[in-house]
């Protein structure tokens, strides 16, 4: 029975634990399922917090972008309202002054007409007055003044004409002497021979040869005569031509170092050098446009520049000669405030028609002309240069300064050498040829045969007769005389009335 009954009591405790057991999950249980509602519920609000915070962000940034965008744009419309409003200010402005020069016109063409009115009927007055037409009251009047002042007003003309004449004069002899002072180089006249020094006597026999072998053979090939002479160190070659004499030099000076003398050996050392001389020309020809100043050339057109070293006119280097024309002519161009570029460009180039004048027919202004054209040289530059032997017009002031600079070049004591013999046969024939004109009484040749002075019969060669017969004279001489530079006619022709008082 007491069994029974303690098992009884054992499973009613083991029934109560199971359901205190339950009892105390399910407490549990809902306790912590009120804690993660609760946790869930405090991160649902702080989300909305985050969610709220950062829409209050957006909306700020929207409004500082949004006013950042506008400000430039309200301060250009209030620039724009502003400029506006200058811009009315100033059309009201305007419209007040044209209304004010409307009335001054009218006021000043009112004024005209007034004047005019009272021209007029004091014409009419004066011409009524005397019985006479306002043309005849004119003329007569001009007649009176005339008459009555005639010999002062030639007085006066003639006194203004040579003031005139002596102030230009001088201003142009200033500018002259200016010009050649700053230059002031020296002038040296070209031989037509060249000497070449000789290591030792012996040497002379080499370059002879067995029976002059050699010799005949560098004359041969360099086309310059080779002069062999009682001078114990030297050998003289000689030619009119200054570039087969700077070919034979140069040959010759090679053959010398090299000690091999003979006929092929000479063959071989005259064709190399003429090689080599193409190189100096396109140096010579770059050296004298840099010294020039004158920048742009063609390279070919250079080269051919180069070639006016080798060429000369009464002994004158033309490449020297046309670079110091170039220095004259800037200087003349400055003075005169003519384009100094141009006239030194157009004297450097004046004689390029030489470079090629012995293989191109034409004189060589013509032949100068056709290069330039051809190398695409400006055309100012061409009419600079056309004009220094007055072959074509002078169409600017740069081409009567590349002649003036020809002239004084050209003209220099001992720039151009002539012998005494043909200088005293220019002279002569220059005043021949000026004493065949009728009418003519004296002519002098004077300024070294530049000059020459006509003096005529006034009898028999009337004051407009005088510039005809310049004029044929100075034709005569371009016809019948060669001469370097120019030649000036001075005709003088004067009246002479002798009277005694007894």
């Amino acid at each position: 029975m007491s069994l029974n009954i303690i098992l009884i009591l054992l499973a009613l405790s083991g029934v109560s634990g199971v359901a205190l057991g339950y009892v105390l999950r399910v407490l549990i249980g809902l306790a912590q399922r009120g804690s993660i509602e609760l946790d869930i519920k405090q991160k649902l609000l702080q989300a909305k917090e985050q969610v709220a915070k950062m829409l209050a962000d957006a909306e700020y940034r929207s409004a500082v972008i949004e006013t950042e965008r506008l400000a430039p744009i309200e301060e250009r419309e209030g620039k724009i309202m502003l400029r506006e409003e200058r811009l009315a200010s100033r059309e009201e402005f305007l419209d007040n002054k044209e209304a004010e020069i409307r009335v001054r016109e009218q006021e000043a063409l009112r004024a005209k007409n007034e004047a005019e009115n009272l021209a007029a009927l004091r014409s009419k007055e004066l011409a009524r007055a005397a019985h006479l037409s306002e043309t005849a009251a004119r003329e007569e009047l001009f007649s009176e003044i005339e008459r009555t002042n005639e010999e002062a007003i030639l007085l006066r003309l003639q006194k203004l004409a040579a003031n005139g004449r002596e102030r230009l004069e001088d201003k142009a002899r200033s500018i002259l002497i200016t010009a050649i002072h700053r230059l002031g180089n020296a002038v040296n006249a070209e031989v037509m021979s060249l000497s070449v020094t000789l290591p030792s006597e012996d040497m002379k026999g080499k370059i002879i040869g067995k029976e002059g072998r050699n010799i005949k053979a560098f004359e041969r090939a360099t086309g310059v005569d080779v002069l062999i002479d009682d001078a114990p160190d030297k050998i003289t070659l000689s030619s009119f031509d200054p570039l087969r004499r700077t070919i034979a030099k140069i040959a010759l000076e090679k053959l010398i170092a090299d000690g091999r003398i003979q006929p092929v050996k000479i063959e071989e050392t005259v064709e190399k050098t003429r090689a080599e001389i193409t190189d100096i020309v396109k140096q010579k020809g770059e050296a004298a446009a840099y010294e020039a100043g004158v920048i742009g050339l063609d390279p070919k057109l250079t080269a051919l520049l180069g070639r006016l070293h080798f060429r000369t006119s009464y002994g004158q280097n033309v490449l020297q000669h046309s670079v110091e024309m170039a220095h004259l002519a800037g200087m003349l161009a400055t003075e005169l405030g003519a384009d100094a570029s141009v006239a030194r460009a157009g004297a450097l180039l004046h004689d390029i028609g030489k470079a090629v004048d012995h293989e191109v027919q034409g004189t060589h202004v013509e032949i100068g002309r056709r290069i330039l054209e051809r190398f695409g040289v400006d055309t100012r530059v061409i009419q600079a240069m056309q004009s220094h032997h007055e072959e074509y017009p002078y169409e600017t002031p740069e081409a009567v300064i590349v002649q003036v600079a020809d002239a004084i070049s050209g003209s220099r004591p001992g720039a151009r050498r002539d012998t005494v013999d043909r200088y005293l046969e220019r002279l002569g024939d220059l005043e021949r040829l000026a004493s065949t004109f009728e009418g003519v009484e004296k002519v002098y040749a004077i300024s070294a045969g530049r000059e020459i002075r006509v003096f005529v019969n006034p009898g028999k060669v009337s004051d407009l007769a005088l510039h005809a017969l310049a004029r044929d004279i100075a034709a005569r001489i371009q016809e019948e005389l060669k001469y370097p530079g120019e030649i000036k006619v001075n005709v003088i022709r004067e009246n002479r009335v002798v009277e005694f008082a007894r």
